[in-house]
């Protein structure tokens, strides 16, 4: 049996969301060459409202895009079986820019390790920013984040689930824990 805990309700997500995309305006003055990719699948969606955020502060679009990293993993040959290839669709050039990665929660960070190889193939960025939701802890890699909704630590026995009502019904972030 597992036991849910909300730890954001859809208000407070909504509120965070705001925070960051004000904070990622103070250190980018220069948005013009300002992109933003989030990684499939919820990294997407979050990357989506960041960017709808932005574009309500400053009245410009950024270009955003969406990465895949399932065939970037270090994992895939350890017991994912069938991997689900999702759409990457970066229909913009990242050469010489800032790019704004994001992602929903940040663990291990193998992720965003994949992640980074995988930008690396659309071209060299003048600099790659880090945007998450939650950060869980229990780093493997030296991988940390420029920008963070909540820190949320956890057990290894601990699942956090971001949920966005484009994707789950609602918006909130929980805990999930296994009990005996």
């Amino acid at each position: 049996m597992e036991k849910e805990t909300q730890v954001i309700d859809a208000e407070i997500l909504n509120r965070t969301i705001n925070r960051m995309a004000h904070e990622i305006l103070e250190r980018n003055k220069d948005t013009g060459n300002l992109v933003i990719v989030g990684i499939q699948t919820r990294g997407y969606y979050f990357a989506q409202r960041l960017s709808q955020k932005i574009k309500e502060i400053i009245g410009q679009d950024l270009p955003l895009g969406a990465l895949d990293i399932t065939l970037y993993r270090d994992d895939t040959s350890s017991g994912i079986k069938n991997p689900i290839v999702k759409k990457t669709d970066i229909s913009f050039d990242i050469q010489d820019k800032k790019v704004i990665l994001v992602d929903e929660v940040i663990f291990t960070g193998r992720t965003i390790r994949a992640a980074l190889d995988a930008l690396i193939d659309f071209g060299r960025p003048r600099g790659i920013q880090l945007a998450v939701m939650v950060d869980r802890g229990h780093r493997e890699l030296p991988i940390k984040p420029d920008y963070v909704g909540k820190n949320v630590p956890t057990s290894l026995e601990e699942k956090i689930i971001v949920r966005f009502a484009e994707l789950d019904g609602k918006d909130e972030i929980i805990i999930v824990r296994s009990e005996a």
